[in-house]
């Protein structure tokens, strides 16, 4: 979500065989293999959320976080997230640590079922 100009994170899991859509409000370049959808997180249109297994942010400043956790809960899925330095986490997440810094993860409490026959 607002994958912007910082395209490592999405080229990487591509490369480890995941889906990846990158979403952005304005149209952006992204790597081989990653989807691309314009979409703004404080209006969202695109149905494709429900889709999705998680929301990652990357550097998600504080004023986005109530609308993007807003989409991951009605999506039923977790949003991950990083801030920017000192920037606060304005909404209910725990943090786990990673080799490359904290990372947020705001679990939705509305888990939908993911198992498929």
């Amino acid at each position: 979500m607002g994958i912007g100009f910082r395209t490592t994170v999405a080229a990487e899991l591509v490369d480890r065989g995941v889906a990846v859509t990158a979403v952005d409000r304005v149209r952006r370049d992204v790597p081989p293999g990653v989807d691309f959808v314009q979409d703004d997180v404080t209006d969202p249109t695109w149905t494709g959320y429900g889709d999705a297994d998680a929301i990652y942010a990357l550097r998600l400043p504080p004023e986005l976080q109530r609308p993007a956790a807003d989409l991951a809960d009605a999506a039923s899925i977790p949003l991950y997230f990083t801030t920017l330095g000192g920037d606060p986490v304005l909404i209910s997440a725990r943090m786990q640590e990673t080799e490359s810094g904290p990372v947020y993860v705001h679990n939705t409490s509305a888990r939908r079922d993911r198992t498929h026959n």
